[in-house]
Order: C-alpha cells, then sequence, then structure tokens
C-alpha cells in the first residue's frame, strides 16, 4: 500500500489542523493505522493508532484530549484532528499502516508501509 499525507502547515498556537493520509490499493481496511511525529533534533515519536475497524484507538499521552485519529475505509483515508495545538506539537508527522493486529501499535518497528510526511508547524 502507498500512503500519502496532507494537511500540515502553520497555525497559531491554539488552532486546529486536520491531517489526512490517503492510501492507495483495495485492502486499506486490513491494515491497522497510526500517526507518528518527528521534532527537529528528536526521535521519530507515536502519536495515535485505530484498528481496522476504529474500534481501538489509543494516544500519547501528550495528546490526549487534544487530538483525534479517525479513518473512513470506504475513502481509504485516516485522518488526524489536531485541536489546541502548541508550539512543541511542531513536527513532521508521518502516517504508517501495519498488518500485524497483535501489536501495540506505538513503535514504528511494527509499521510496514509510511507516508512522505507533511510538516506542521505551531507558532506562539
Amino acid at each position: 500500500v502507498q500512503l500519502q499525507a496532507s494537511g500540515g502547515g502553520l497555525v497559531q498556537a491554539g488552532g486546529s489542523l486536520r491531517l489526512s493520509c490517503s492510501a492507495s490499493g483495495r485492502t486499506f481496511s486490513y491494515y491497522y493505522m497510526g500517526w507518528f511525529r518527528r521534532a527537529p533534533g528528536k526521535e521519530r515519536e507515536f502519536v495515535a493508532t485505530i484498528s481496522w475497524n476504529s474500534v481501538v484507538k489509543s494516544y500519547v499521552d501528550s495528546v490526549k484530549g487534544r487530538f483525534t485519529i479517525s479513518r473512513d475505509n470506504a475513502k481509504n483515508a485516516v485522518y488526524l484532528q489536531m485541536d489546541s495545538l502548541k508550539p512543541e506539537d511542531t513536527a513532521v508527522y508521518y502516517c504508517a499502516a501495519r498488518t500485524r493486529r497483535s501489536y501495540s501499535g506505538d513503535v514504528p518497528e511494527q509499521y510496514d508501509y509510511w507516508g512522505q510526511g507533511t510538516l506542521v508547524t505551531v507558532s506562539s
């Protein structure tokens, strides 16, 4: 599967952005999806993951209550709604897909496919 993330941009602190990740292929609904981010000078960090049927979702503690992951299998897309953005949310955001459902989903090595990333910049 090929993934393409979009929706990044420059926003003021407290603002919102919605990231989208479109996937090619007809088996999108089979994959568990995740969002990761890499801030300047830092390691890639887990943000959120969602199961194939949207029943199971999890988030890193720093975004709980502010970010929401969702997906639309009919559109082969996964989304990350980001509200109450903070300067520390500034990063390149990546979507990823994995086939192993038993994984926790919060480790980059568990994912099989990655998008190219979209830059989110939050100004103070």
